[in-house]
């Protein structure tokens, strides 16, 4: 069964959201793009969508834009996403994360429009003795840092709004997602970071002994994750992710990045992060089809035709 409709993309000029904007518009679906273009760019916005520079806080012009469409769902994925910021100012975060995110419940509210909200896997889920790996979304959330706590506020808010006002909502833990248009911020920032290195010709930067691990998903994997989740049952939390722990030193063996430099370990970081993605398959039969032998020559690709351009 097919949703029909309006949408709209929150954070949808920044890499996963314009992704997700493109597969919505080549679908024949009318989209709405909201963005403050602090992180995302106006250029990745995809030329058939409608975007609104608006910034995610402010609920009255959020809502104006939801009503007025008529939106039928909301991809909800602007976020500030950057860790050190998260810790060093622990108030925009919240203010962002929780804020914005209860601006887009109230327009949904408003409009009975779905949610689908983009979740954080190893933000979430944090590091302790005992933590079954890949994680399972049973596992209990141990955020290790702001912006973690404050992405499992935002899925308490959608869970509190789909029992008070009947506002269906899915939230989706990604894993850490890669691709083409990925900038060097955020939790997979590494990959982007690795791959302006590997282009200049440069050695890229270790830090610790490299063989802390993540769960790389690929961008349009995941595009087809939030796409499933806009007809799946509503009410649930999923991983997002591969299965697959892929270590520091793996991506830059798969870039071709050559001897690595060597530095300190950064104070806080997870030494093993990966999403157990079986409840996922059984809700919504998606499944990663991306290995990172396949994504990361493709993303580095793509970023070198960027550059070039």
């Amino acid at each position: 069964m097919t949703r029909e409709g309006t949408v709209v993309v929150t954070g949808g000029a920044g890499f996963i959201g314009s992704t997700l904007a493109d597969a919505l518009v080549a679908s024949g679906r009318e989209v709405h793009v909201i963005d403050d273009l602090s992180t995302g760019h106006r250029e990745n916005v995809p030329g058939a969508a409608e975007f609104h520079e608006i910034d995610i806080r402010d609920a009255s012009a959020v809502h104006r834009v939801v009503t007025a469409c008529g939106a039928r769902t909301m991809f909800h994925l602007a976020a500030q996403a950057d860790v050190r910021r998260a810790i060093a100012d622990p108030a925009f975060d919240a203010d962002v994360n929780i804020t914005g995110t209860l601006s887009v419940l109230e327009g949904a509210r408003a409009t009975g429009a779905r949610v689908v909200f983009a979740a954080t896997g190893g933000g979430v889920y944090g590091e302790y003795d005992g933590l079954p790996i890949p994680t399972p979304e049973t596992a209990e959330p141990r955020p290790m840092s702001h912006y973690g706590q404050s992405k499992l506020a935002g899925e308490g808010y959608c869970a509190l709004y789909g029992r008070l006002y009947g506002v269906p909502t899915v939230r989706l833990r990604l894993g850490n997602v890669y691709g083409p248009r990925q900038d060097p911020h955020g939790e997979a920032g590494v990959v982007a970071i690795f791959s302006g290195r590997v282009i200049a010709g440069e050695p890229v930067t270790v830090f610790g002994d490299g063989e802390q691990t993540r769960d790389y998903v690929y961008v349009d994997d995941v595009v087809d994750a939030f796409l499933r989740a806009e007809t799946g049952p509503p009410g649930e939390t999923l991983n997002i992710g591969t299965g697959r722990e892929v270590s520091v030193l793996d991506l830059v063996r798969i870039l071709g990045g050559g001897e690595p430099a060597f530095e300190a370990a950064r104070a806080g970081e997870l030494s093993r992060s990966c999403l157990d993605p079986q409840r996922a398959a059984q809700v919504l039969g998606w499944e990663p089809g991306t290995q990172v032998e396949i994504g990361l020559p493709r993303t580095l690709a793509a970023i070198r035709e960027a550059r070039r351009g």
